[in-house]
């Protein structure tokens, strides 16, 4: 039997064109950077930037070896900051406002992508590891930010960032959200495993051009794993797609 060649923005993990799981969805939720707006911006470049010199700062370290460090704490505890307080006991409130503190104007307004989160039915939330104004700066500039429900930051989380499962589970107490009937769109697969284990359509988003900015290598891995469903290079058009296809209607589904 002949199968469908996978078109190129999405994963063969799942039939490609068979988007029927999403037809009950009736709540969205996205990871914000290198998700929501392209990784080629390179926005979060700024942020890993001023990481390194608060950790370099912070433990007179020298540019390098902060880095690695940082990088380190990164992989192993979900976020720096996580790092920093377990490890060395730091006051979050400053870090926070230190590493956020960027030029948010290489993010543009995308017409195409606040087409298709408006299109979408049901509840809609940005779940991010960094904060409330860093989201709703680039929300803003993406044209966005009145499409969202909320957004639920590293602070919300009370500083656990994703992928604990806690997280998830607070965020979902927070607003009431069934899984079972929810999408989570995210830039880093192993971030998707806490939302497939609980019944989320998971769909990451790998821009094509994202290994030429700055991710690292292990960022980049998993695209193939058993708990990411879907895979696009195009957020917008794979949204487009969704809403073209026929819906059950979300009271029927239940």
């Amino acid at each position: 039997m002949n199968h469908p060649t996978p078109l190129p923005s999405e994963s063969a993990v799942a039939n490609p064109r068979d988007l029927t799981p999403f037809r009950d969805v009736d709540t969205w939720i996205f990871d914000l950077d290198n998700t929501l707006y392209p990784a080629h911006t390179n926005l979060f470049a700024q942020v890993d930037e001023r990481m390194s010199e608060y950790v370099a700062g912070l433990l007179n370290l020298e540019r390098d070896a902060a880095h690695s460090l940082q990088k380190d704490y990164y992989r192993r505890y979900g976020t720096t900051l996580r790092g920093l307080m377990l490890e060395h006991g730091i006051n979050p409130d400053g870090f926070l406002e230190f590493v956020h503190d960027i030029d948010h104007s290489k993010v543009v307004p995308d017409d195409r992508l606040a087409a298709a989160v408006e299109a979408l039915p049901g509840r809609r939330f940005i779940m991010t590891n960094g904060t409330v104004a860093h989201a709703r700066a680039i929300a803003e500039r993406l044209g966005v930010h009145h499409h969202f429900e909320d957004i639920f930051d590293i602070v919300a989380a009370d500083l656990v960032p994703k992928p604990h499962a806690d997280t998830y589970a607070r965020f979902w107490d927070r607003h009431a959200i069934d899984p079972t009937h929810s999408a989570m769109f995210e830039d880093l697969s192993r971030n998707l495993a806490v939302p497939h284990e609980n019944g989320m359509r998971t769909v990451l988003v790998v821009p094509e051009g994202t290994r030429e900015v700055f991710r690292e290598d292990w960022e980049l891995e998993g695209r193939n794993a058993p708990h990411v469903e879907y895979v696009t290079d195009d957020l917008a058009g794979f949204l487009q797609r969704i809403m073209a296809r026929p819906r059950q209607p979300i009271e029927a589904s239940r």
